[in-house]
This record gives structure tokens, sequence and C-alpha cells, in this order.
């Protein structure tokens, strides 16, 4: 029994200071080298306040590009989906409410997934394009603005990755789309 406690207790050691150790403080110092030195991007809108960037908001207004639904309310203090898989009945009565909605809202538009699915984490900031098109024609109703205008502001806003889908940040597109009007 002593023959395996020992080699237990010390690969626990080694474990935990490789894991709580070593291991965040290399993630912190790979943080420190982006633009923003880990601390997150923040933004400022028309009205002086503060979001940050990176972290779901939440926009259910016609005027607004709808973000992607959230699980847990767009509370970055508990971060996480919902658990429920594809077949749960509560989960497929939540997406079918979320789809009617979005039809009732863009009629004619294409659905994308991600419009009316939350994320894993639940605070997902970013649509697909396929998402932020099929909301242009409501907003360029909406708040009176040229379908064209939307749609350019809309593909202004697409982030080009390298590696990954194209995808649109919806908190700088609406912050943007403010400033169309003024």
């Amino acid at each position: 029994m002593k023959q395996h406690i020992l080699p237990a207790l010390r690969l626990t050691l080694v474990l935990m200071l490789l894991c709580v150790g070593f291991y965040p403080l290399l993630l912190s110092g790979f943080a420190r080298l982006t633009p923003e030195k880990g601390k997150g991007e923040m933004i400022t809108d028309s009205r002086g306040k503060s979001y940050y960037a990176n972290i779901g908001q939440r926009f259910d207004s016609s005027i607004y590009f709808h973000s992607r639904p959230s699980a847990v309310a767009y509370n970055a203090g508990g971060s996480g989906g919902s658990n429920k898989g594809p077949n749960n009945p509560d989960y497929l009565k939540e997406v079918r409410q979320r789809v009617e909605n979005f039809k009732q809202l863009n009629p004619g538009a294409v659905i994308p997934a991600d419009i009316v699915t939350a994320s894993g984490s639940g605070l997902d900031p970013d649509i697909s394009v396929a998402a932020a098109n099929a909301q242009v024609a409501r907003i360029a109703r909406v708040r009176g603005l040229a379908q064209q205008s939307v749609q350019e502001l809309v593909n202004n806003h697409i982030d080009h990755r390298f590696l990954g889908p194209r995808k649109i940040n919806v908190l700088k597109l609406n912050i943007d789309l403010d400033k169309l009007n003024h």
C-alpha cells in the first residue's frame, strides 16, 4: 500500500504545480503579448458607456442586429451552455420559438443556425456573416436607411480570419449602425 501512496502523492504534487502554477503563468504571458495586454478590448459607444468587445451583449430590439442567443442570459460570471441535447423537448421548443420570432422580424430571410442556437459559452460576441445578412432588410426598413448602406456596413465589419470562419462582432456593428443615423 505504501508503495502506491508515495508515487500518487508525488504525481499529484507535480500535476498541481503544472496545472495550477506553470500553465496559468504561461497563458498569462501569452495574453500580455496581445494588443490589449490580456485585459480584453474595451469599446465605448456614443453615450459614453463602455463594453468588452469579446463578451456577447444582448441586442433584441428591432433597430439592432440581434446577437446570438445566450444560455446564461449574457452573464459573464456564469458562462456555460444549456447542456440540453438536440433532441431535448424543452430545447427544441426554445429553438422553434426563436425561429418563429426571427421569421416575424425578418420575413423571407434564410435563418442561419447560429442566430437561433446558443453557443457553448453563452457569451459569443460574434454572429456569422449569413446571420448579419439575414437582418439587413429589417434594419434598413426600421431605421429608414438605404439597404445598400446597411449592407456596406455589414461588409465592412466582416472579420477575415486566416483560419476559421468569417464572422462579425455584433457590438461593434451596432455601435457603428448608431453612427449611421447621426
